[in-house]
Order: structure tokens, then sequence, then C-alpha cells
């Protein structure tokens, strides 16, 4: 009786799984810049717990279907979330805008009046001077914003602010595309990438994917603080088995 519950049991699961599946249609779509073409990369169907390859043109194939959250990652691109709507499923070819990694400037200003003033003399004396910042000191981390929590840590609070006010600048930017902007950094500049190469086993293209995959469970932002180090460790690496389970489905 209780082999027969099992079996009847099962049916109805195997019949849920191919019921999801088969309501959800091939999407095709294309990501673009305006630029340079994108033809690598990575398209995750958040939902479906599936992913593809971005191929030549910047074209590739999925199944979806409308409410469905689409993860973009790439070396050559900003990671992109986007929420699926009727209309996009329903396009014949989904044009997705991306942005390059690198950040151009847009205005750079050189006043006529600027002088340069050469060395007078030989040069070696400047060369021979010690600085703060020499090899016998103790270099400091002069790029990246600390709220000396930990003397060479971040300041996550303050990227938050400077990542909304550069989204905020153009245009409307939803808080939790911000959100996952700022989780992804934080997390890429507070561990090393040994952890996510070798702890995690995954590829150098595949950080980007695996961190936005994070970001979208709510429970990532609950330890972004200095002292839940661990435990944001503890949550990746329990994300990386879900990870992997999609990565492996692919195969």
């Amino acid at each position: 009786m209780k082999n027969k519950l099992g079996i009847f049991v099962l049916c109805l699961f195997c019949q849920f799984v191919v019921g999801q599946t088969n309501s959800r249609k091939t999407l095709h779509g294309q990501v673009v810049n305006s630029s340079l073409p994108i033809e690598t990369g990575y398209v995750m169907n958040i939902n479906a717990k599936i992913r593809t390859y971005i191929g030549p043109k910047g074209l590739f194939d999925l199944l979806a279907r409308p409410k469905d959250t689409l993860l973009f990652t790439g070396l050559a691109f900003q990671s992109k979330k986007i929420i699926l709507t009727e209309k996009d499923c329903a396009e014949t070819l989904l044009f997705v805008p991306l942005d390059l990694v690198n950040i151009e400037l847009k205005e750079v200003l050189v006043h006529k009046d600027l002088k340069i003033n050469s060395l007078d003399g030989g040069s070696q004396r400047f060369v021979d001077m010690q600085f703060e910042d020499d090899k016998q000191s103790t270099a400091k981390n002069t790029v990246m914003y600390s709220n000396q929590t930990i003397k060479y840590g971040t300041d996550f609070v303050r990227i938050f602010k400077d990542v909304k006010k550069l989204l905020r600048k153009d245009k409307e930017v939803e808080e939790e595309v911000i959100s996952d902007i700022a989780f992804v950094e934080y997390s890429k500049d507070n561990f090393t990438p040994d952890f996510f190469t070798k702890t995690l086993g995954l590829k150098e293209d595949e950080i980007d994917l695996f961190l936005m995959y994070c970001s979208n469970d709510s429970e990532s932002k609950r330890h972004l603080k200095t002292d839940q180090k661990f435990e944001l460790m503890d949550f990746m690496i329990n994300k990386n088995k879900d990870f992997k389970k999609v990565v492996l489905k692919q195969k």
C-alpha cells in the first residue's frame, strides 16, 4: 500500500514538473550594446532554474514565461536583472541593452592656462626620497572607502550611496537593482578570488552570475555587516549547492 502511495505521489510530482515546463515557451533574445557587440556570457532563469550561453551576435534562447526573473552576466558587461512581462514574452526577438564594464568619462575639461613645470636639474634626488607608501612602509588602501571598522576594509554603506547617485544621474533605477549591484561589489571586495574559484568551485565568468543569483534571495542583504562575514560565507556556500544544480542541469 505504501509503495502504491509513493508511486502515486511521484506521478503527481512528475506531472507538476512537466506542467511547469510546458507552460514556458522558448524566448528568443539578443543582448545589445551601442558601442561593441556582446558575444559571450550567461543568461539564467531564476524561477525555472535553468541557464544558457550568450552566443554570436548576442543571441540566446531560453524557456521562460511572464514574471520570470532573468539574470545576465559576463566579463564584458555589467550584470543585469530583469523581470519578464507579457509584452516581453510576446516579442519575436527580445532586445536586452547591457552596459559595458568600463565606464567612459562623458566630458574632460582642460583649461587653457594649465601649465606643467618641468623638473630643474636631475630627477634622481626625487627617486631617492622616501615617501609614506614606499616599499618600506605599509601601503594604505586609498582606492576603496573604509569605515575604519577594519583598517583596510570597505565601507559598504558608502559604496551603496555612491552607486545610487551614479545610477540615478541619467534615469530612474529601481532600489532593488541598486541593491543587487551593491551586493555583488561588496562580496567581490570582501572575499578573495580563491574563495569563489577554489572553495566554491566557480569559473571566473560564473562569479558575477552566482552573486546575482544570491542577491535575488532577500536573505543575502541580512549579512552585510562587518561582524557577519562568516554568516555571509555560510549563506553563499549553501546557495552554491543550488547554483551547481542549475549548472549540472544545463550539461
